[in-house]
């Protein structure tokens, strides 16, 4: 546990959720399986994404608990959006669903190109 979250407390999500520099996240999501999970809106995703990434709006609540409830909660989730905000945000949703293993990319889409 790092000093700021003892300081300020800790969410037990936190030690669930990983959040991966670019290339730590492209070793990760080069293994087969991996669910590749692209949370910013069909435009934005339209305009570019990271290959084999699934497009699960963050701003659809209802469509994307659902989409997220269909994902393999045994196998790690990889996750972005154009900042890291709202990923980060989707992280914790996919921790209160049971999934134990889920990598953000630091700095999002915006890093990423």
């Amino acid at each position: 546990m790092s000093f700021l979250s003892k300081l300020f407390g800790s969410s037990a999500s936190s030690d669930y959720i990983k959040v991966l520099g670019i290339e730590d996240f492209k070793a990760g999501i080069a293994n087969k399986g991996t669910q590749l999970i692209d949370v910013r809106t069909a435009s934005e995703f339209k305009s570019g994404a990271i290959a084999n990434a699934k497009n699960i709006d963050f701003f659809n609540k209802a469509a994307m608990e659902t989409a997220f409830k269909k994902l393999d909660a045994s196998k790690p989730v990889y996750l972005y959006c154009r900042s890291g905000n709202r990923s980060g945000k989707a992280a914790k949703i996919l921790v209160t669903l049971g999934f134990n293993e889920v990598y953000d990319l630091r700095g999002g889409y915006t890093s990423w190109r």
